[in-house]
Formats: structure tokens, C-alpha cells, sequence
């Protein structure tokens, strides 16, 4: 499973990849506007910046919810850097725009994606990445592992090399869960790539090795 972390926070990417597990990044306008990031200029330097501490793919998201911008958009931010994935939202134009960007050879990630039949419509239209958000299912009273478990049934069955990506992680189990699954991709805060970190026994081991190799 790759490793994504879901902030624009430089500092944090950077501790996650000093960690040596962090494979990529993913952003949105809301944690740009977290971060105090502003004005076009600022953020399409800001996705660069990320580009420099992370070798691997950084999704970079579209404003644009019609087909004509979300292409104008997606391949400006695609000249952006060479790690750079357009980062495009499930709708009817959106989907148009994936299959577009497919036949370029413009890298995607399908963000917004809450049910198998989304799921399948980003894989048919050639998505390099499609990004469930779990967490936001749960949010609901609903399962979003299930929508994991579903989503690789599917995808296994006819083949395709769309990677799910599992977003909206909350929590360690969560990626736990989606790891058991075969999700190819978690992206998720730094707190929760840390919690898999910590077990109590793992404490109370350590701290006796220590007090044995005092005597």
C-alpha cells in the first residue's frame, strides 16, 4: 500500500517524508485556504513547492466544474511539475474531462467519489487514481470500507489499473481496514500515519530493554 498524505502543510509532508514511508500528496482548496495559501500565483507555487519534498505524485485539484475549464485548468496545473496529478471532481463534465486527459496522457485523480457506480464510471474513463471518501460515508451512517471492498471486486474483475485511492481516513483502522482490502493508496492526516506507530506493548518492552541495559 502507498502511503499518501492528505495536507498543504510543508512541514508536515516533510516530517512524513524524513519518516521514509511517504509515497505521495494529496491537496484540496480547503487545506490550501487551512494553510493561509491565497491567490492563484501563491497556490500553483505552493503545489511546486510540495513537488520538491516529495518524490512522488502530488494531486493538484481542479476549480473548474465545466468541461472546457476543467481541461484549461488541468493541463496548466499538469505543466505545473512532472509529479503533478489533476485532481478532478465526479460530475458528468468531470468524467468527460478524465477521458480527455486519459487520451493526453495527463495523470488523474476522480476526488468525490461515494459509490460503486462513480467508481466505475472514473475507471472506464481511464482514472489513474479514484478516490473514495470513506470517511464521509461513515459521517452518514453508512459503510465506507464496504464502498473499498466493492470497488476492488469490481476493478479486479474487469482488469482495470484505475489505483484506489482510500481518502477521508479518519483513523489508524481505518487504514488497516483499507490495507486488508487492497486499496493501493491511503492519503490521511500525519496523526493517523503516526497511530500506527504506537501499541502499549511496544512501550512497556522498550522501557524494560532500557531498565535491563541500566544493570
Amino acid at each position: 500500500m502507498k502511503f499518501f498524505i492528505d495536507t498543504a502543510n510543508l512541514a508536515q509532508i516533510k516530517e512524513a517524508a524524513d519518516l521514509g514511508v511517504l509515497d505521495g500528496v494529496t491537496t484540496n482548496p480547503s487545506l490550501m485556504a487551512k494553510e493561509g495559501i491565497k491567490g492563484k500565483d501563491n497556490i500553483l507555487k505552493h503545489y511546486v513547492d510540495i513537488c520538491h519534498i516529495v518524490d512522488g505524485d502530488v494531486s493538484a485539484e481542479v476549480i473548474a466544474t465545466d468541461f472546457k475549464g476543467i481541461v484549461e485548468e488541468g493541463e496548466m496545473l499538469a505543466s505545473l511539475h512532472e509529479n503533478i496529478v489533476v485532481k478532478v471532481p465526479m460530475i458528468k463534465d468531470g468524467v468527460k474531462a478524465l477521458r480527455y486527459f486519459t487520451d493526453k496522457g495527463i495523470r488523474t485523480n476522480c476526488t468525490l467519489v461515494f459509490s460503486p457506480g462513480q467508481a466505475l464510471l472514473a475507471a472506464k474513463a481511464g482514472a489513474t487514481y479514484v478516490s473514495p471518501f470513506i470517511g464521509r460515508i461513515d459521517d452518514v451512517s453508512s459503510d465506507g470500507i464496504q464502498l473499498i471492498a466493492d470497488m476492488r471486486l469490481i476493478y479486479d474483475n474487469y482488469g482495470f489499473e484505475t489505483q484506489i485511492l482510500a481518502a477521508s481516513i479518519r483513523h489508524a483502522m481505518h487504514i488497516i481496514d483499507c490495507a486488508r482490502l487492497g486499496a493501493d493508496v491511503a492519503t490521511c492526516p500525519l496523526s493517523a500515519i503516526l497511530d500506527l506507530l504506537k501499541h502499549p506493548l511496544t512501550d512497556i518492552g522498550l522501557e524494560k530493554f532500557l531498565a535491563d541495559a541500566k544493570k
